[in-house]
């Protein structure tokens, strides 16, 4: 257990990141600094991992693009990270989806949830009747 004063003056330094669970596909901007110049690179992937926690909370991102594979650890406080977008939620039942990292192809997919969709769903539906005229048949 981590000591309370050490938990409170991370949580000043902590960044405001969304909720990123194992199984989730992301994608993160990076900026690079070359000499003068600055840039943003977008790497995306699939979260396999989580290590840590507090400021040094680490994430391993796998990604398999056109044959190649290639797995990254990032700092989720790091300041050059930009921003993190989970585009879609995965549904996992392991804590490590190391066994991605040998296989391709469909085997190597991470089922979606479907709950957030369902609620999404709910809410446009709700609004769709709610823009509906009253009185009218």
């Amino acid at each position: 257990m981590r000591h309370q004063l050490i938990q409170e003056i991370e949580k000043e330094y902590e960044m405001n990141r969304p909720e990123i669970k194992i199984g989730d596909s992301v994608r993160i901007s990076l900026r690079i600094i070359e000499g003068e110049k600055e840039r943003t690179q977008v790497y995306s992937g699939t979260v396999i991992a989580q290590k840590g926690h507090g400021l040094s909370k680490t994430i391993s991102v796998y990604r398999n693009a056109y044959g190649c594979s290639m797995e990254r650890v990032f700092p989720l406080n790091s300041p050059r990270i930009s921003k993190i977008e989970v585009m879609r939620s995965g549904k996992v039942r392991r804590s490590k989806l190391y066994y991605i990292r040998g296989v391709s192809g469909k085997a190597a997919k991470v089922e979606e949830k479907l709950e957030k969709k369902v609620e999404e769903n709910n809410t446009q539906q709700t609004e769709k009747k709610n823009l509906e005229p009253v009185g009218v048949s």
